[in-house]
C-alpha cells in the first residue's frame, strides 16, 4: 500500500465503500426497518468521508518530500537549469537546509537566449559567470507569492537586487513574467519564470 494518499484516492475509496454498503443493504431481508437502514447508510458514508478528508489533510504532498533541486528535476521542464546548476557546482548548495526561494527559468526561457549562450556558460572557464547568473535567481528565505507581490525588490544570493512589479494583474521579476508560483519543496519554494534573469 502506498504511504501517501491523494485526495482523489481518498474519495475513490469513499465512493467504493458507499457502493459496497448499498449492495449489502439491498440484499438484506425485507423485514428490516427502512428507517434503521437509512440511518446506518448515513453513518457509514459520514465515517468513510471523515477518514478520507483526514488522510488528505494530514498526509503531506509528494512535492514537499523533495528538495528544490529534486523538485525541479521531477517537473521535467527545468533540464537546462539542472545542467547549469551542476556545471556551476550549486547542486549541493540548493539541496541544503535553506530555506531558499528560487525564480526558476524553464527550458523555454533558456532557449530564448542568443544561440550558443547556454553552451558557452556551461564551459568550465565560465563557471564564475554562470554562478553569478544562477545565484541572481535565488533569494534567501521562504518567500511565498503572497509576500512577493508586496515587494518592490528583493536581494538575491548573488548580492544584487531584482526588481519586482506586481501591477497590472501579473508579477514580473526584472524582465521575466512569473508564470507559476508556490511550488513547495522541503527547503524552500520555487516560482517559475519565462525569462532568464541577468545581473546588472
Amino acid at each position: 500500500m502506498p504511504r501517501y494518499f491523494t485526495v482523489m484516492n481518498c474519495f475513490l475509496h469513499y465512493i467504493q465503500n458507499t457502493a459496497d454498503a448499498n449492495e449489502v443493504f439491498a440484499d438484506a431481508a425485507t423485514g428490516k426497518d427502512k428507517q434503521e437502514k437509512s440511518v446506518m447508510r448515513q453513518i457509514i458514508r459520514h465515517s468513510v468521508l471523515a477518514v478520507a478528508l483526514a488522510a488528505a489533510v494530514v498526509m503531506p504532498t509528494r512535492a514537499a518530500e523533495k528538495d528544490i533541486v529534486d523538485t525541479a528535476v521531477a517537473a521535467g521542464s527545468f533540464k537546462t537549469l539542472a545542467a547549469a546548476l551542476e556545471a556551476a557546482g550549486l547542486v549541493e548548495t540548493l539541496k541544503g537546509t535553506g530555506p531558499f526561494t528560487v525564480f526558476a527559468p524553464t527550458d523555454a526561457a533558456f532557449a530564448k537566449l542568443p544561440a550558443g549562450t547556454v553552451e558557452n556558460l556551461l564551459k568550465p572557464e565560465n563557471r564564475d559567470k554562470l554562478r553569478a547568473i544562477l545565484t541572481y535567481h535565488v533569494v534567501a528565505g521562504n518567500v511565498m507569492a503572497a509576500d512577493v507581490v508586496k515587494l518592490k525588490s528583493a536581494k538575491t544570493v548573488q548580492g544584487s537586487s531584482v526588481k519586482i512589479d506586481a501591477s497590472n494583474g501579473k508579477v514580473k521579476v526584472d524582465a521575466a513574467n512569473v508564470v507559476k508560483t508556490d511550488i513547495a519543496a522541503t527547503n524552500g519554494v520555487i516560482h517559475v519564470i519565462d525569462t532568464v534573469l541577468m545581473p546588472k
